[in-house]
């Protein structure tokens, strides 16, 4: 059994992240926040196939402004997703987003940051603090924003275990990415805001996990998973269902984003199938198909191509099983609420391994669906 990591919840609207609440599927928009009908529309698809947060990228005054529109048109939390500009935090809070995606670092000032931090704690906004491996600050800024000018005494100001590796000369990417995030939310605990969500992404599977298995020992924080860039929908969703089904198997993780090159409903998907991969979620169909072999008498491929279309529609959580042929369909696949085995001409329809029907080949397809609604 997978254990969780205990965490300290926090609410993105309604929907609640962290301690026992089920782990939640978010997709970011990859339309122009400041069209709003666009943005709209998307949103609405990507709750269509179970999206439960969005995110939408915030990169000026307009788009800002338009979030409120958003938000009243769609069913989802949103959150904005903010870089640099303080004012631009401001206006989405008054636009009455449920989250922040924000750096505290990559704000100008300590007042721009206790100006943002009091305004969402009034809110009861929570603000997620994203630390990216392609945008850490220089090793020095961690102590140069304490009033610190030197690498060393930056160093001096780690944690006790980064500091023996510095001094050993083996201060790596994690430490710094886990450094980063240490700094960062210790800037929001100086100001009593605890509202916080935490991730630490690479494109790197390796230095992703390793980051998010010591941050995870080291704060409360509930944590946003993800692979940063992960890539095109094959390649992409395999680098998160190995990076993420690791940590996830681990009990790490509360809210997961798969991050692909590709339809933001694909994003959803493979969210859902990694969790139900790993027994965590069952939302949805299920589908169990056979690879296909030279026993086969029916085009497998094909046909579970067109069941898998099919019963992405459907609502309901259900296992349901494509096998080639006659030999150990049905008992390679007797977990399966409904399955079909393909054989010369016909094929066999059984429920939970017992076999229910016989149909002729041309009306598989049919009659499978029709067991499926029947349950």
């Amino acid at each position: 059994m997978i254990h969780r990591r205990v965490s300290k919840p926090v609410y993105v609207g309604p929907v609640k992240v962290g301690g026992d609440a089920p782990i939640t599927v978010q997709s970011m928009t990859k339309t122009d926040t400041r069209d709003v009908k666009a943005t709209v529309a998307q949103i609405k698809g990507l709750e269509e196939v179970g999206c439960e947060i969005i995110r939408a990228a915030v990169p000026d005054m307009e788009a800002a402004q338009a979030l409120g529109e958003i938000k009243r048109q769609i069913g989802i939390p949103l959150i904005a997703d903010i870089h640099f500009h303080y004012q631009l935090a401001l206006e989405a809070l008054r636009q009455g987003v449920d989250c922040l995606r924000l750096n505290p670092g990559n704000l100008r000032s300590r007042e721009q940051v206790e100006t943002v931090v009091r305004e969402a704690k009034e809110r009861q906004v929570p603000i997620r603090i994203g630390v990216n491996f392609g945008s850490l600050p220089p090793v020095g800024k961690i102590g140069q924003t304490r009033g610190l000018h030197r690498l060393d005494d930056a160093v001096n100001t780690l944690p006790k275990w980064g500091r023996a590796e510095a001094e050993a000369g083996a201060y790596t990417i994690v430490d710094h990415m886990v450094d980063t995030a240490l700094w960062e939310i210790a800037i929001l605990e100086d100001l009593d805001f605890d509202l916080i969500k935490l991730s630490l992404k690479a494109f790197d599977v390796p230095t992703t996990v390793e980051a998010y298995r010591r941050i995870g020992k080291m704060v409360p924080y509930p944590l946003h998973l993800g692979i940063t860039e992960a890539g095109t929908a094959r390649a992409g969703s395999i680098r998160s269902a190995v990076g993420l089904g690791l940590l996830l198997y681990e009990g790490i993780g509360d809210t997961i984003r798969v991050s692909l090159s590709d339809d933001s409903r694909e994003e959803v998907s493979a969210g859902f199938d990694i969790l139900k991969s790993l027994n965590l979620r069952q939302k949805g169909v299920t589908l169990i198909a056979c690879p296909s072999c030279g026993r086969a008498d029916v085009d497998v491929i094909k046909l579970a191509n067109q069941v898998d279309a099919l019963v992405k529609k459907l609502g309901k959580q259900v296992k349901v099983a494509v096998m080639g042929c006659e030999v150990n369909g049905p008992g390679e696949a007797k977990d399966a609420d409904v399955g079909i085995a393909g054989g010369n001409g016909r094929a066999i329809i059984f429920r939970k391994g017992k076999k229910v029907r016989v149909v002729e080949e041309s009306q598989m397809l049919t009659a499978l669906m029709e067991e499926i609604e029947a349950l």
